[in-house]
């Protein structure tokens, strides 16, 4: 079994200057529908969620990094943030095991564990990913 970790800090203005300039291009390339309507629902504070979700996704890419050959518009979609029953954030791993390299030295994703907070000005998130 191997751990690996990852942490990201994102100021909640530069994804929405993003959005605001970008648009469906930027939602698109980097959220998932469910993301996005997730976001949405929330209006006052809905950059912070967009913010912390991208937060997620880099954090993400850090953990996993050694197995991913590259970055590719298709992986930041295929690391989708879901919210379990109780609310708490979580990864559709099946997506994003479907999605990466699986097997490096034999050794396969098999969870994902996330924790996300925001302010207003700030989105943080850390990611603990277990392979075997």
């Amino acid at each position: 079994m191997k751990i690996t970790t990852g942490i990201d800090i994102i100021e909640v203005e530069r994804i929405k200057n993003a959005i605001e300039e970008l648009g469906e291009t930027f939602l698109n390339r980097i959220y998932t529908d469910k993301e996005i309507e997730y976001c949405e629902k929330s209006n006052t504070m809905k950059y912070q969620h967009f913010a912390a979700r991208f937060a997620v996704k880099e954090a993400v890419f850090k953990a996993i990094s050694n197995y991913v050959q590259d970055r590719n518009d298709g992986l930041w979609t295929s690391i989708e943030i879901i919210n379990l029953e109780g609310g708490k954030p979580s990864i559709n791993v099946e997506k994003l095991v479907s999605n990466i390299n699986k097997t490096v030295d034999n050794i396969m994703l098999k969870d994902i564990d996330i924790s996300i907070s925001h302010i207003k000005d700030y989105a943080v998130a850390s990611v603990v990913a277990i392979f075997e």
